[in-house]
C-alpha cells in the first residue's frame, strides 16, 4: 500500500518528484489554455481576476520542467482564501500558504507525476514579477538561451532538491524581473 503524499517527508517527495527538464513542447500552451478554462469555471466571474501562464513552459523554445505554472491575480486576501478552498475541494493540493500568497498543485500522485502537472500561484493583483521575467525572456531569445543553459547546468546537481535548484537560479531571475 502506498503512502499518501501528506505522510511523506520533503526528502521523500523530492525523490518521487525529481527535477526533470525536457525540450520545449508546443502542447504546453494548449495545456495552459485548457486548465485556464477549468479554473475560470471554478472561480467566481470577475474582471479583476487574471489568469497568466508563467514559468519556463511559457518561454518560447527553452528546456523546462514539464510543469505548467499558472499565476492567478486576485483583488483581496479573502477572495484568495476562498479560491484556495474552492480549488482544494476540486482536486488541487494546497502546498504553501503565506501572508500574501497561496500555492496549489495538481498532477502529483503517490506513484509520481501525472501526465499533466500544474502549479497554481494565487497572488494579490500586482504581485507578479514572473510576468516581467517571462515577457523579457520571450522578447530577448539570447537571454532566454542563457537561462536555459543555467537550468541545464543545475539540473543534475539539484535533481532531488527543488529549493536548491530554485535558489541557484534566483540571481538570474531577479536580474531580469525588475
Amino acid at each position: 500500500m502506498s503512502r499518501s503524499l501528506n505522510d511523506m517527508t520533503l526528502e521523500e517527495l523530492w525523490q518521487l518528484f525529481p527535477i526533470v527538464l525536457t525540450p520545449h513542447q508546443d502542447c504546453w500552451k494548449e495545456w495552459f489554455e485548457e486548465e485556464k478554462e477549468l479554473l475560470s469555471a471554478l472561480l467566481p466571474p470577475s474582471e479583476e481576476i487574471k489568469i497568466h501562464h508563467i514559468g519556463s513552459t511559457a518561454i518560447n523554445g527553452i528546456w523546462a520542467k514539464p510543469i505548467i505554472d499558472i499565476l492567478i491575480e486576485v483583488p483581496t486576501m479573502n477572495e484568495m482564501k476562498d479560491m484556495a478552498d474552492t480549488l482544494s475541494s476540486n482536486g488541487y493540493i494546497c502546498m504553501n500558504t503565506s501572508v500574501k500568497r497561496i500555492s496549489l498543485n495538481k498532477g502529483y500522485t503517490e506513484r509520481g507525476f501525472d501526465e499533466r502537472v500544474f502549479h497554481i500561484h494565487l497572488r494579490l493583483a500586482g504581485d507578479c514579477k514572473e510576468l516581467k521575467f517571462r515577457d523579457y525572456l520571450n522578447s530577448h531569445p539570447a537571454i532566454a538561451k542563457e537561462y536555459e543553459k543555467l537550468k541545464l547546468g543545475l539540473w543534475h546537481q539539484f535533481e532531488h532538491d527543488r529549493d536548491g535548484y530554485t535558489a541557484a537560479k534566483s540571481a538570474f531571475v531577479e536580474k531580469y524581473s525588475r
